[in-house]
């Protein structure tokens, strides 16, 4: 599980739920979040989908940017996702503009 600075502004987030889907979000705290997610109070598409697992995070500056990049990851297909989970596709902001970085 990934762990943030508490003081950190937005995050986008993926969850991996028991059916091996992905889900994105965003949150300004990211442990309370997650927490909300696993006792059934976060989003209605992780309800009964435990067990769920933090697999991926990326801090972001602002309320704005942490959805402008929830809205781009949500248009991946999942094998993209899943690059981001495993750290081979990084993700940067160019000229208001998000840019998907291959890492070998």
């Amino acid at each position: 599980m990934f762990t943030l600075d508490k003081n950190a502004g937005w995050v986008v987030y993926l969850i991996r739920n028991r059916h091996n889907a992905l889900y994105c979000g965003v949150t300004n705290n990211l442990e309370r979040r997650f927490e909300q997610h696993q006792t059934g109070k976060g989003a209605k598409a992780l309800k009964g989908k435990g067990p769920l697992e933090l697999v991926w995070s990326f801090d972001v500056g602002s309320k704005s940017e942490a959805l402008k990049t929830e809205y781009a990851i949500k248009q991946l297909p999942k094998p993209r996702k899943e690059k981001l989970v495993s750290l081979k596709l990084i993700i940067e902001w160019q000229e208001d503009q998000i840019q998907y970085i291959e890492v070998s």
